[in-house]
C-alpha cells in the first residue's frame, strides 16, 4: 500500500522534527524588527513562538487573537463519541507570553493602514511585517442555506462540537445522521470521513437501526481512500450510506431538510418517516479563506484563497503581508499547492514563514528549498485508527510551488489499536510545539 516504514512515519509525525531550521547566521544576531501575527491557531501561534525562539530579544512579536483560548479541531471528532472532553484540546497563550516574550492582544483585526494593523477597538499596532492566519470561512449561499445561524457544522471546534455531541446522544434510535462534505479544498481532508466512521461506530453501539448518510460533493473519497472505503463497506457495513458526486442545492437547517442532485436526479431528505427520517443534519459548507483575508485585499477577485510565494508565504497581492494556514494557496491558480489545509501543515508553514522573515530582517534571502510535512491520524472506531503522511518540497520548475515528494506519501495498511494510542502522542507533540 505504501513505501514508508512505520518508524519513518512516526518520525515525521512528531511536530518537533521540523523540516526547516533558522539560518545559522541568525542565531548569533539580535535582530531588530516588529512582527504582528493575527490568528492564534496552529499557524499563528507557531509563527509567533518561533519568531521569538529563533529571532532573539530584538524581535518584537505581537499575537492578536479574538478568543482567550484556542480549541483544536484536531481530535475534536473524539468529543462526539465521548472519548475526549473539550478542555483536553483547549489551549491558552500563557507559555507564549511567559516563556517566549510574545505580547498577546485579545481583539479583532479589521484592516490595515500603511504599516499599522487596525483593531476593532479603535487602536492600532505598528508592524514591519504582518502575518495573518485567519483560517476558513463558509460559503453558505453556494448550497442554498436559508438560515446560516442554525447550520450545525462543528467544523470550527468549540460550542458547536458540544451541540453536535448532545444531538447525537439524544437522537432517536432508527433516525439518520446526515453529513454533507464540501468540494475540495476544505479544512482537514480526512476529517469528514473520520467523523462518519466515529458516528457510525457510535450508532452501532447506542442507536440500533440508525445510519449515517454521507453526501459527498467530491467524485470520491478525498483522503485515505483505501482506508475509508474499507471502513464504509466492511467495518461499518450497513451503517454508512455513502453518496459521492452529490450537489447540494437547498438546506433548511432548522427544519432539517436538505435537497440535493445525484446522477441527475433531485432528492429531498426530511424528518418525515417516509423521507429518510433525518434526526441530525450536519452540514459542512463549501469553504473559503477567512473573512480577514478578503478584507485586507489578499484574495483576488473571483477566487476563494489567498495566493502566496511558497518560499516565504508573503502575499502575491499585497507586499509585506504573509498568509499561513488554511487561508493560503500557493500558485497553481485557484487550486493551491496540494498542501492540505490542516493543523500540522499550518505549523510547518509557520516555521518556513518565520525563518524567511528573520532572514529578511538580517538582509538574507529565503531558504531556496523549504520542505513541509503533513501527517495525521484518523480514528476509525472508538479504539482503532489509521494514519496518513506526505512531505512537500519547493519546486521552482513546477509553478514555483510546493509539491508532494512521491516516495513520502502513504497511509497505514490497516487501522489498529496501536495507531489509536500513538494518535495521542502525535497530537501531544503538535500541541506542545505550537502552544507550550
Amino acid at each position: 500500500m505504501n513505501s514508508i516504514s512505520r518508524r519513518h512515519f512516526l518520525k515525521l509525525a512528531g511536530a518537533t522534527t521540523a523540516l526547516i531550521a533558522a539560518s545559522p547566521t541568525l542565531k548569533a544576531q539580535a535582530l531588530p524588527g516588529r512582527v504582528v501575527v493575527v490568528g492564534g491557531g496552529f499557524g499563528g501561534a507557531t509563527a509567533a513562538k518561533y519568531l521569538r525562539h529563533w529571532g532573539g530579544g530584538g524581535i518584537a512579536v505581537t499575537l492578536v487573537e479574538m478568543n482567550p483560548n484556542h480549541v483544536s479541531c484536531i481530535l475534536s471528532n473524539l468529543v462526539l463519541n465521548n472519548s475526549l472532553s473539550l478542555p483536553k484540546i483547549t489551549f491558552n497563550y500563557e507559555a507564549l507570553k511567559s516563556k517566549y516574550g510574545v505580547t498577546v492582544v485579545q481583539g479583532q483585526a479589521v484592516g490595515v493602514s500603511g504599516k499599522q494593523l487596525l483593531l476593532g477597538s479603535g487602536s492600532s499596532l505598528p508592524f514591519d511585517r504582518l502575518i495573518v492566519a485567519p483560517g476558513i470561512d463558509f460559503d453558505f449561499q453556494a448550497i442554498g442555506v436559508r438560515d446560516p445561524a442554525n447550520v450545525l457544522h462543528a467544523w470550527k471546534a468549540g460550542p458547536q462540537t458540544l451541540q453536535l455531541r448532545d444531538q447525537l446522544r439524544n437522537m432517536t434510535a432508527g433516525n439518520s445522521f446526515v453529513l454533507t462534505i464540501p468540494p475540495a479544498p476544505y479544512r482537514c481532508p480526512p476529517g469528514p470521513y473520520e467523523r462518519a466512521c466515529l458516528v457510525a461506530d457510535y450508532l452501532k453501539k447506542n442507536k440500533p437501526g440508525s445510519k449515517i448518510i454521507v453526501l459527498d460533493a467530491n467524485p470520491g473519497i478525498v483522503a485515505e481512500k483505501e482506508t475509508f472505503t474499507k471502513a464504509f463497506t466492511q467495518t461499518h457495513l450497513g451503517v454508512v450510506e455513502y453518496h459521492p458526486g452529490v450537489v447540494v442545492t437547498a438546506v433548511n437547517a432548522l427544519a432539517k431538510t436538505i435537497t440535493y442532485t445525484e446522477n441527475g436526479l433531485s432528492r429531498t431528505l426530511t424528518p418525515a418517516a417516509n423521507q429518510g427520517k433525518v434526526g441530525i443534519l450536519n452540514v459542512l459548507p463549501p469553504q473559503t479563506a477567512g473573512r480577514l483575508a478578503f478584507n485586507l485585499g489578499l484574495v483576488p477577485a473571483g477566487q476563494k484563497w489567498a495566493p502566496v510565494n511558497a518560499l516565504t508565504y508573503e502575499s502575491a497581492v499585497v507586499p509585506g503581508i504573509h498568509v499561513i494556514g488554511d487561508a493560503q494557496s500557493t500558485p497553481k491558480p485557484n487550486t493551491g499547492s496540494g498542501q492540505p489545509k490542516s493543523g500540522h501543515i499550518a505549523n510547518a508553514e509557520a516555521k518556513v514563514c518565520a525563518d524567511a522573515i528573520l532572514r529578511a530582517f538580517a538582509g538574507e534571502g529565503p531558504d531556496p528549498a523549504p520542505m513541509t510535512n503533513s501527517s495525521c491520524y484518523s480514528p476509525i472506531t472508538a479504539s482503532t485508527a489509521s494514519w496518513l503522511t506526505a512531505t512537500f518540497a519547493y519546486d521552482a520548475s513546477n509553478n514555483a510551488t510546493m509539491v508532494a515528494v512521491p516516495a513520502s506519501a502513504g497511509e497505514a495498511s490497516a487501522p489498529t489499536s496501536d495507531n489509536y494510542e500513538e494518535m495521542f502522542d502525535w497530537a501531544a507533540n503538535l500541541f506542545a510545539d505550537t502552544f507550550a
